[in-house]
């Protein structure tokens, strides 16, 4: 607002929407954003994506669909909007009554018409107020968490291709390696990434779940036993 930089506190995380809650420690004096309804923007609208330091951006909803990341995350209906801003983590989509409708997430290269465009996506906040509650008393959300292998992976024509496992991880464990392919979960073929990790998520965090891997042209099953992705993440440490 004036550049004065104020002390807070992270007070809440969510895995799956990837929302954050951070609480200032100082009063802010300020009014709070209304919340918009991201479920009615449209791609063409205008909008305007702003950071915390002052900068903002004009942009348009460039599209809205789903959106799978290679670290184990999953949105029906992302928001996509162009030109892209330069420090877009954690940036205001605003809509054009000046209310939020998103939290920048991303840039990404899209290509149309044969050229290259920076966009940025963000995370609609509509996925926000269902956990509210939830993330302002609990600091998560009071639902079963889903597996999770710590395989970082992507999309090539139709194919999961994992790029790399997380130190320690259960897919470490299991001897998931860089270059395979997982064809099936369980008994089902893996249709891309956003199928794979439906797949993956209709277990519990700690199920065992068998992957069958294509590696160097021969197939073999692996058995990962996956864990609750929150006993990975570096707790406070009281002083």
């Amino acid at each position: 607002h004036n550049g004065r930089v104020v002390p807070a506190h992270a007070l809440a995380y969510d895995q799956e929407s990837g929302f954050g809650l951070v609480q200032a420690l100082a009063p802010l004096g300020l009014p709070a954003v209304a919340f918009g309804d991201a479920a009615r923007a449209m791609a063409g609208d205008p909008v305007v994506l702003a950071d915390g330091i002052g900068q903002a951006v004009r942009a348009h909803i460039v599209t809205k669909q789903e959106f799978a990341g290679y670290w184990e995350y999953l949105l029906d209906e992302a928001i996509f909007t162009a030109p892209a801003h330069p420090s877009w983590g954690g940036a205001a989509l605003i809509g054009q009554d000046g209310r939020l409708l998103g939290i920048g997430s991303l840039r990404l290269q899209m290509s149309r018409a044969g050229e290259i465009a920076d966009i940025n996506m963000v995370v609609p906040i509509d996925l926000l107020p269902p956990i509210l509650d939830d993330l302002l008393t609990r600091g998560q959300v009071a639902k079963p968490p889903r597996p999770w292998l710590g395989a970082f992976s992507a999309e090539s024509n139709g194919e999961v291709v994992v790029m790399s496992v997380a130190e320690g991880s259960p897919a470490a464990e299991a001897g998931l390696r860089q270059g395979d392919i997982i064809s099936d979960v369980r008994d089902g073929e893996v249709d891309g990434l956003a199928d794979f990790y439906r797949k993956l998520w209709q277990n519990p965090a700690g199920a065992e779940i068998p992957l069958r891997v294509v590696r160097d042209g021969r197939e073999t099953w692996l058995r990962v036993k996956s864990a609750d992705r929150n006993s990975f993440l570096k707790k406070p440490q009281l002083q």
